[in-house]
């Protein structure tokens, strides 16, 4: 195997990791978020707009580094700026 199939396998490798920890831990931080907002309306139900406009903007900023990480992950396999290097 040449250097290039090596860097292909690890470019592959990392980005399915990114993808992999990257959909998990905000799927978990979104249960978590979703679960003090129910825990929170059923505290106060009077404080259901405040509650619920937080809990969207919270989820929408959780959503956005499961966005960050699939961006990664794309770079590293389709336009990995070290692949020059090996191309040479």
């Amino acid at each position: 195997m040449t250097d290039l199939h090596w860097f292909s396998i690890v470019s592959t490798i990392v980005a399915g990791l990114t993808i992999a920890v990257g959909t998990m831990l905000p799927a978990v931080a979104m249960g978590r978020a979703i679960v003090s907002a129910l825990e929170a309306l059923a505290r106060q139900p009077d404080a259901e707009k405040t509650i619920t406009r937080t809990l969207f903007i919270g989820l929408a900023m959780i959503e956005s580094l499961a966005i960050y990480c699939l961006v990664v992950a794309l770079i590293l396999l389709f336009r990995n700026p070290l692949l020059e290097y090996f191309l040479k």
